[in-house]
């Protein structure tokens, strides 16, 4: 719902309560405003203006020079390319020093020699929706209607200094689908009176009843109906005020007749419609459900097939309208139109929403229908639109109103005790806050002693039936923000995630940043699954299900690799060649055949890589995924958890795995070293079994990394002093791994060491059989003071020693 803010201020005194506030007020109090729009885009000094002349540009076809009058000493000559403009026309002229939107400044301008002294504007140059205009003034300038003042300001005429507030209504709230009931909204919020519009209906001698009459057959779907005739009418373009209002509330205007109801739908909130009353025989209304094989062409022209459960308004003989939804065209208001019939109803509102949706047709009438309209306004809606139209289209409306209604059942009280209240909100409001409120809300109530009020619902709110609906409209006006915070049950301890439930959180938004996809396999796989990586699940017997679905599923995973092969070879076979897999998920261990007790369940990590690492590009090669890549997972997942100096690596070869291209992944604890996981690539056996690509593994038991992961950030000083590099190449035994070498010269360098890295590894002949080159880069730094060269020089001395006692070392040169 659009809700213009001077059309709102029509009626309730805003009393200069800007927009944004109003909006700020509106949701706080439960009605949520999603955007407050303002309609002047940018315009400034345009006027409107009168085309006194217009001749042919001496030097363009597709030009003309126009005088304009703007109310001004003399007229403007403005070169003009529309094809519409025409001498005896009200047009928006931006004179000389105006701004459009876009901060479009006009200028002196010579087109084609010729002198222009300001810009003549069509509707979406002044930033309008050309859409919502009539056809005839989508093309081309604006053309204003004859009443408008020449000079008068353009954002006066066409209402574009107004706000719109966009209002994202709940569905209980169809009261706020209208300007009314969003007025009644406002003023509960405000504290302010309702000033609602003043209807007279000049009736003439003849009665409705000797022109209409209408019959309902389905009281169950329409439990009331109302028409008025009025004779004489003039079909013709509605005013420029009425034009606004329509645009505003984004509905295009068509002609006086049509654009009054839907300007007193909006209003009301009471859906109408106007038929051309000549096109209906003898003027008789009858309201059914459809027969069997009719059909209707609607007011877009499209022919719908009915079905029995729909509600018609018909005829003597056939459908002529969709009751609710949208009107038929053979009785539609056309430019030949004299004589109307007016009508207004309660139709149910399940009847109308499985009618509009069963024919994908959903209007502004059917949406209000669909939410219940309020039954108190058929009638007042009904007199507002015929005064109207006798205004604006110069008809004469008849006296009486020919109608049909099913006697309506008094609405009982809703009874709401004070305490009752209080003990819901957990507040202390005072039988007079209450009473306040009530009368903000314009609820009228009957107080007894027992500060029990018998509370009277008006009828525009019929999503208030019970008590707690009453406390909930309390609670609005109240304040939510007012409402104390009190404990459910005592005291709450707020939730928070556990450690492992932390770390499993982590990890899953690191590896899928880092481009890994998880995936989540079953738990249940078969017992040759179970046997393929036996290092990961020592001693352990597989557990058997009882009713396993199928051999496939009979047992519990014992490892979660297992599984992500088989996710492999699913893609592999869909040409889905390269993937990044990982799973975090639990795995079953037992040492029984027969099970007495439970099964031992734990956590994994485990993670897969086959493929390529990109796509192919033209200007660059795919590289292929290898061993250094999974080490890599794992090093973020321990430089994550804070456990980078906990964890080592060393050569292994698993069953299952690369016997040269595997290290077991062991946690240093005080207590010594223990084997917590596996990276490596696929045994070349496995990986021709099921059909892949280099594959690289890895799976880790994280139930060790909950107990070590020390997540806690350190932060530590920029270094004040500058480091100093020395780097060093030494031959040794192809056996000796890189990490030792490191490792001991950490120690020889002690505290002065501040990094020690690998940068290079080289074998060849020239090294000799069985040796290679091992390139280490040291960095040297003192925190609190500048190194001497004679510093480094002893401790870097010392480091070559140790390598060559412990390793055989030898310097290469």
């Amino acid at each position: 719902m659009k809700v213009s803010y001077s059309w709102l201020n029509e009626y309730i005194d805003l009393n200069g309560l800007p927009a944004e506030e109003l909006a700020e007020r509106m949701t706080r109090g439960g009605i949520e405003i999603d955007v407050v729009e303002k309609l002047n885009k940018g315009v400034t000094g345009v006027v409107v203006g009168l085309v006194k002349e217009k001749e042919k540009h001496p030097d363009a076809d597709k030009l003309n020079v126009c005088k304009v009058d703007v109310g001004g000493e003399e007229l403007l000559q403005i070169v003009c390319g529309a094809k519409n403009v025409d001498a005896g026309q009200l047009v928006p002229v931006a004179v000389v020093g105006a701004k459009l939107p876009g901060d479009f400044k006009i200028k002196r301008a010579k087109l084609r020699g010729v002198e222009s002294q300001g810009m003549i504007c069509s509707a979406k140059e002044l930033g309008m929706n050309d859409k919502l205009l009539p056809k005839e003034q989508q093309e081309g300038i604006l053309v204003l209607p004859e009443a408008t003042v020449i000079g008068t300001p353009i954002e006066a005429v066409l209402g574009l200094n107004d706000e719109v507030l966009e209002l994202d209504l709940t569905p209980n709230r169809s009261d706020c689908l209208s300007m009314i009931g969003t007025a009644y909204e406002v003023a509960a919020l405000t504290g302010r009176e309702v000033k609602l519009p003043e209807t007279y209906v000049h009736a003439a001698a003849e009665h409705t009843a000797d022109h209409v009459s209408v019959t309902v057959l389905e009281t169950e779907h329409c439990s009331h109906y109302s028409a008025r005739y009025i004779k004489g009418v003039k079909i013709g373009p509605s005013p420029q005020w009425l034009r606004n209002r329509l645009m505003a509330a984004g509905i295009r205007p068509i002609n006086n007749v049509v654009d009054v109801t839907n300007f007193v739908m909006l209003e009301y909130g009471q859906p109408l419609h106007a038929f051309d009353a000549d096109r209906i025989p003898g003027g008789r209304i009858v309201v059914r459900l459809a027969q069997e094989g009719e059909t209707l062409v609607t007011l877009d022209d499209q022919e719908r097939k009915l079905e029995s459960h729909m509600l018609v308004i018909a005829d003597e003989s056939s459908p002529i309208g969709l009751a609710g939804v949208m009107g038929g065209a053979s009785t539609e208001v056309s430019e030949s139109t004299v004589n109307i019939l007016l009508e207004s109803a309660k139709f149910d509102g399940g009847t109308i929403r499985k009618t509009s949706r069963q024919l994908g047709l959903r209007s502004e009438s059917s949406m209000r229908f669909e939410k219940e309209v309020d039954p108190g306004r058929v009638i007042p809606a009904l007199n507002r639109a015929a005064a109207l139209i006798a205004e604006l289209a110069d008809g004469l409306v008849t006296d009486g109103i020919a109608e049909a209604a099913v006697p309506q059942a008094k609405v009982e009280p809703v009874a709401l005790s004070l305490e009752k209240l209080n003990a819901y909100l957990g507040t202390d409001l005072s039988s007079l806050e209450v009473r306040t409120i009530l009368g903000r809300l314009q609820f009228p109530y009957e107080l007894s002693v027992a500060d029990v009020f018998q509370v009277q619902v008006p009828t525009r709110r019929g999503d208030i039936t019970r008590d707690v609906d009453v406390i909930e409209e309390i609670a609005r006006l109240y304040g939510y923000d007012n409402i104390p915070t009190t404990p459910i049950l005592g005291e709450v301890i707020p939730g928070a995630l556990t450690k492992s439930q932390s770390i499993r959180r982590e990890l899953r938004n690191r590896l899928t940043s880092a481009g890994m996809n998880e995936v989540i396999n079953y738990s249940f796989t078969s017992p040759a699954r179970t046997a393929l990586f036996p290092a990961l699940c020592e001693n352990t017997v597989p557990v058997r299900l009882a009713m396993p679905m199928s051999e496939e599923r009979s047992v519990l995973r014992t490892t979660l690799i297992a599984g992500l092969l088989d996710t492999a070879t699913y893609n592999r076979n869909r040409k889905n060649e390269s993937l990044a897999l990982f799973e975090i998920g639990s795995v079953y261990h037992t040492d029984e055949e027969t099970i007495t007790r439970q099964p031992d369940e734990r956590s994994r990590f485990a993670a897969m890589l086959t493929g390529y690492k990109g796509s192919k590009q033209w200007n660059s090669k795919s590289e292929a995924y290898d061993f250094f890549d999974a080490k890599g997972i794992l090093e973020t997942v321990f430089h994550v958890l804070g456990m980078t100096a906990d964890v080592s690596y060393e050569a292994a070869a698993p069953e299952g795995f690369h016997p040269g291209r595997t290290a077991a992944v062991m946690l240093n604890t005080e207590n010594g070293k223990s084997c917590i996981g596996y990276v490596g690539q696929l045994h070349p056996e496995l990986q021709l079994e099921f059909d892949l690509a280099d594959t690289y593994l890895l799976e880790l038991d994280l139930e060790h990394v909950f107990e070590m992961a020390d997540r806690e950030i350190v932060y530590k000083l920029l270094p004040r002093y500058p480091s100093m590099q020395r780097d060093i190449a030494v031959v040794v035994d192809e056996a000796v791994p890189a990490a030792s070498l490191t490792d001991s010269a950490r120690q020889a360098a002690g505290e002065l060491l501040e990094s020690v890295s690998v940068f290079d590894v080289y074998t060849g002949d020239r090294l000799g059989a069985g040796k290679k080159s091992i390139a280490i880069s040291l960095v040297y730094r003192h925190e609190e003071r500048t190194l001497t060269d004679e510093e480094v020089t002893e401790r870097h001395g010392k480091i070559v020693q140790i390598l060559e006692q412990s390793f055989g070392a030898e310097l290469r040169k």
